[in-house]
């Protein structure tokens, strides 16, 4: 099985380099940072596994049109991390959830396993922290 890739969307660069590093530590590729949506949009080419995505973003609150494009158009499992959950009401279609930030550390492994393992269709044991959103927003992807 290939070292499934991971897109992190995320503007305030120091937080977007401690999950790259998190990331790598516990076995993922990262496949860039996007700090806006036109950067989302070229790294969204790369059909990454999983994406971490902030709402406000360097543009604006783009995070989730981004969260939904690469969740419907690239197949793409979407967890959202923002301080700001409520911008996503009960959740954005094509989307797996949403973790308030911060977010420690070691629990960024925990999320994407639990994304991989979604995308293989058991969304049994989510981690603690995160609110999945209903079946008629939930990401339906493929291995």
């Amino acid at each position: 099985m290939q070292t499934p890739t991971v897109l992190i969307v995320e503007d305030e660069m120091l937080v977007a380099i401690d999950l790259e590093a998190s990331l790598e530590e516990h076995g993922y590729r990262p496949v860039g940072i996007a700090a806006d949506m036109s950067r989302a949009m070229e790294l969204a080419s790369i059909r990454p596994d999983v994406a971490l995505v902030d709402c406000n973003l360097r543009d604006g609150p783009t995070g989730p049109l981004i969260g939904r494009m690469l969740g419907q158009t690239y197949g793409t499992t979407v967890i959202f991390l923002t301080a700001n959950p409520a911008m996503l009401d009960d959740g954005i279609d094509g989307t797996l959830g949403v973790v308030s930030k911060p977010c420690a550390y070691h629990s960024v492994g925990e999320l994407v396993d639990f994304a991989v393992r979604a995308r293989q269709g058991d969304l049994s044991q989510p981690p603690t922290g995160i609110k999945l959103f209903s079946a008629t927003t939930a990401f339906h992807g493929s291995a």
